[in-house]
């Protein structure tokens, strides 16, 4: 950890908007001082702390998967949508929905134990690189986010992911990339069976939806997995606004946080023309809501870490 607090953000109203509101909320005595249990800080994940594009690291995963059920099973090069995943054709993908492209992804992963998928994340993570900018996806993660977290841990916040993503893969990584451990990562799931297999008890995976942690689903989830409304969180889209919207009613110091993409040159530009996951109703209002936007192009000296 840097011991400049949040040094790849630039100095400016954004920043010091984080620095004087952590201030505020830990500040002994003072009108805004918020007791450390209920310091909590909520991340969406796609797209907030790391990399989403030309879409979710999700969906590049289950390719893989693919790829190896194809071995066993051809046809599947012939059928929709597999075909579209297999052959990277993202506009048909995109016209699948998130939801139902997220479907299909965890679809891949029926028929394994939790521990069984925990050993094939976290190889895949170990080796598999983002197409268009050629490192590891761990290493696709936002270096200014990463000090984030820090900061708001150094100061007594419980951080937590809150992401549509699928909660086993992030929790293959996300104690060692971000200081998160798996029992405060909230995803997607699949629905999982007990079953006892030579003596020995786990939990089978099936290509049943459990829950598709999404837009008012993630405030829901939040309730049901953390049991306190958290003072801080930070999204990109409007699959996030529930969440920003949920934190921003509670009582006392609040802050809510929107990125937006806006630096083509060190990342991608887009908002609302990406259908899986646009950013439409949270940037147009975000004024009206007290959402705090923050520009990837002017609030980040750098995006990724060296």
């Amino acid at each position: 950890m840097s011991q400049v607090p949040l040094a790849s953000w630039t100095d400016g109203p954004t920043k010091q908007a984080l620095l004087d509101f952590v201030a505020r909320v830990t500040k002994e005595g003072g009108p805004d001082y918020v007791w450390p249990a209920e310091r909590i800080a909520t991340f969406d994940n796609d797209g907030t702390l790391w990399c989403e594009q030309p879409m979710q690291s999700q969906l590049f995963f289950a390719y893989d998967r693919l790829k190896a059920l194809a071995e066993k099973d051809p046809t599947l090069k012939d059928r929709q949508p597999y075909k579209a995943f297999l052959e990277h054709d993202f506009k048909t993908i995109a016209s699948l929905g998130k939801q139902a492209a997220f479907e299909i992804a965890f679809a891949t992963h029926a028929g394994v134990t939790e521990d069984e998928f925990m050993s094939v994340a976290r190889d895949w993570l170990a080796s598999a690189r983002h197409p268009k900018l050629g490192r590891l996806y761990t290493q696709c993660v936002y270096q200014p986010q990463i000090e984030l977290l820090d900061f708001l841990r150094a100061n007594g916040f419980k951080n937590f992911i809150v992401s549509g993503g699928g909660v086993d893969l992030m929790r293959a990584f996300a104690e060692e990339v971000y200081g998160i451990p798996p029992e405060q990562v909230i995803g997607s799931s699949v629905k999982t069976r007990f079953e006892m297999r030579d003596g020995r008890a786990e939990l089978l995976k099936l290509s049943e939806l459990g829950t598709f942690d999404d837009r008012d689903v993630k405030p829901q989830n939040i309730g049901l997995h953390i049991g306190r409304r958290p003072i801080l969180a930070f999204g990109n889209s409007d699959g996030d606004l529930s969440m920003l919207r949920y934190v921003k009613s509670g009582s006392g110091a609040r802050l809510a946080l929107l990125l937006h993409h806006d630096d083509a040159d060190r990342e991608f530009a887009y908002d609302r023309e990406f259908r899986l996951s646009p950013l439409v109703e949270a940037l147009d209002h975000a004024g009206d809501y007290g959402i705090d936007v923050v520009s990837m192009k002017r609030d980040w000296t750098q995006v990724f870490a060296a």
